[in-house]
């Protein structure tokens, strides 16, 4: 017997379920399928206990690098991975069961099991046949694995989060923000951390200023940066994992973490009973409002060509439940202006063009950038020098700012509001216009000559 809803939801990870709450909450009879851990990666296996795990490393730093220049003399301080990993789980589960409680209150029935398109509206569960109107997949990604000789013996960023101890040493093979990432939480917690990238440095996407800077912090207290190095082949001896190149033996650690990119979940859904089509890449094919080819088939988050961010999977999956259930004028959001942190040491913090973005798009007369290089506060009572970096690309007569990125102490927390002044068409002088806030590193944003 076939069991009817208004809207299934395939995927219960962050886009999924926000989605599906906003449906509910209009009124909608919903349904979420989820085959693995409700909450999907951010809660899972990637932003929330990453977050925990910076947070721990940031405690280190504290303690080990500032703790003695504001007089703290910490000794014989030990760290037990083992409580960390019960404090981190902890909050997981906390978060995870939070989903559990909303999805009873908005009388949403959740399906545990692996869901599969049988077209006219269709998907089948476990033997059992369920079907809507609308259906949302959002099943995300996950990490990709090398492929070369030995990469069996390899962590990838989910393992990570598995680890019930810490190595002595460990190499993150990739230079996207979750290599990043690892590599300075490991650092952090006192692990000898090699970060392994192809080419001359990590993060390319991101404004070539600010990840200089990062390069200088990294080189001055961070993991060992291996600049140009490529692992061809992966041997096990003695225990540790030696890693090859042309064979030669560059590295032996006890650890490898491969996070060079993810995979959109788009295999074993059924598509192929469906109009749904797919890129090369393997991800989702979606016009505007996120529909695919398939009439009433939308699809959002990681299985789809936009931005890999949480937030913006949610906002994505709360504006279809507006546009499906509550009158809203479109599915559409808007993909540009988007706030992003790498949560590195210090934070990177980046909304709208880098510098190389904007003169490919935008007249060269017509740019002006302006930037701040100072000292943490912080770091410098401590007797550290810790440079930071800001800066602003604004276009036209009015100096419009349409990049804003910033490295440095505090950053997470501060660009979230000045994403709101992009959105809103902030010019310099409206920046300038702002009182500061004394003293603050959020200040020189609205300081800059």
């Amino acid at each position: 017997m076939t069991k009817e809803f208004d809207y299934i939801v395939v995927g219960g990870g962050s886009g999924g379920i926000a989605s599906a709450n906003r449906a509910a909450e209009h009124g909608a009879k919903v349904a979420v399928i989820e085959e693995y851990q409700l909450g999907g990666t951010c809660v899972n296996r990637g932003c929330v206990p990453k977050k925990v795990a910076w947070y721990a490393s940031k405690v280190g730093d504290a303690i080990h690098r500032y703790g003695p220049g504001y007089g703290f003399n910490a000794e014989n301080v030990t760290f037990d991975y083992s409580e960390f990993k019960r404090a981190q789980e902890g909050y997981v589960a906390r978060s995870r069961q939070g989903y559990f409680n909303r999805f009873e209150s908005n009388d949403i029935t959740l399906i545990q099991g692996h869901a599969e398109l049988k077209g006219n509206q269709e998907v089948e569960v476990n033997g059992e046949t369920y079907r809507a109107k609308h259906i949302l997949l959002a099943t995300g990604g996950r990490p990709k694995n090398i492929e070369v000789p030995g990469g069996h013996l390899l962590s990838n960023s989910d393992d990570f989060f598995k680890w019930e101890d810490l190595p002595e040493t460990v190499a993150v093979v990739g230079a996207g923000y979750i290599a990043v990432e690892l590599a300075q939480v490991l650092h952090g917690l006192g692990v000898e951390t090699n970060l392994v990238v192809r080419h001359d440095r990590p993060l390319r996407s991101f404004d070539k200023d600010i990840v200089n800077e990062w390069m200088a912090l990294n080189e001055a207290n961070g993991p060992k940066l291996m600049y140009h190095t490529d692992f061809d082949e992966y041997r096990e001896e003695d225990g540790k994992i030696v890693c090859m190149q042309d064979g030669r033996k560059i590295l032996t650690v006890d650890r490898v973490i491969q996070a060079i990119g993810r995979h959109p979940n788009t295999e074993h859904l059924g598509l192929e009973n469906t109009a749904v089509e797919l890129d090369e890449a393997g991800h989702i094919v979606v016009d505007e409002g996120h529909e695919t080819a398939e009439k009433g088939v939308y699809a959002l988050g990681d299985v789809i060509d936009r931005i890999d961010l949480t937030p913006v999977a949610i906002r994505a999956g709360r504006q279809l439940s507006e546009f499906l259930f509550n009158n809203a004028a479109t599915s559409e959001i808007d993909y540009s202006n988007v706030p992003t942190v790498v949560f590195s040491h210090p934070a990177i913090g980046t909304i709208g063009l880098n510098e190389r973005q904007a003169r490919e798009i935008y007249d060269e007369s017509t740019i002006k950038v302006y930037t701040n290089r100072f000292f943490s506060m912080y770091a410098s009572a401590a007797w550290h020098r810790e440079p930071n970096f800001f800066k602003l690309i604004c276009v036209g007569e009015e100096e419009r700012v349409v990049g804003l990125h910033g490295i440095g102490e505090g950053v997470d927390e501060m660009i979230q509001g000045f994403g709101v002044a992009m959105k809103m068409g902030a010019t310099k002088k409206d920046f300038d216009s702002v009182v500061a806030i004394h003293p603050t590193g959020a200040e020189e944003f609205v300081t800059m000559r």
